[in-house]
């Protein structure tokens, strides 16, 4: 845990449907001071929605240069999904691509875009990689709702995602992006 993070704690039910996923889970989130509410909350949807056995975030917390911001190891601490958020450079998925089995990003961040800054670079595998953003505005309506304790029901369905924050109710489309 980083010096001077804000802990954000967060008791989540996940339902989703499309992966046949559903737990019920603790988290204790570590908010680092350069790191954005927005940034946090796609960090804790990533999470969520690649919820799986050997889950976790980067041991060096957001400030790491050597893991993801989230990852899966096996039981042999083998990498099998490396998840980036918010916009990585392209050096940077290159590297978690030949390391990890599957690649994905999640971004609260203009897609187009985040697709734009990679076009024409070397990328291992990018036919593969995943990018999932979800409808504007969305990520910082639920940034807004997130306290320092939170209940957290996370249900997706037919790439549809329900968000309930407390008492506050959010959905989004999860839009799915190839790097071309």
């Amino acid at each position: 845990m980083a010096i001077g993070a804000t802990i954000h704690t967060f008791d989540v039910q996940l339902a989703d449907v499309d992966r046949g996923v559903y737990e019920d889970f603790s988290l204790r989130v570590a908010r680092h001071p350069s790191e954005t509410d927005t940034y946090m909350v796609t960090r804790l949807l990533a999470y969520c929605l690649e919820y799986e056995e050997g889950i976790g975030f980067a041991a060096g917390g957001v400030s790491s240069t050597d893991e993801p911001a989230v990852l899966v190891r096996d039981l042999t601490g083998h990498i099998t999904a490396w998840i980036e958020i918010g916009a990585p450079d392209a050096a940077r998925l290159h590297f978690g691509s030949k390391l990890a089995d599957r690649v994905a990003v999640y971004t609260h961040r203009d897609p187009a875009k985040l697709l734009a800054s990679w076009a024409g670079k070397t990328i291992h595998q990018s036919a593969d990689i995943v990018v999932r953003s979800f409808d504007p505005g969305f990520v910082e309506q639920v940034a807004a709702a997130v306290g320092r304790r939170n209940t957290l029901s996370v249900s997706r369905t037919e790439g549809h995602l329900f968000l309930e924050v407390g008492d506050a109710a959010f959905s989004t489309e999860v839009h799915e992006h190839r790097i071309s």
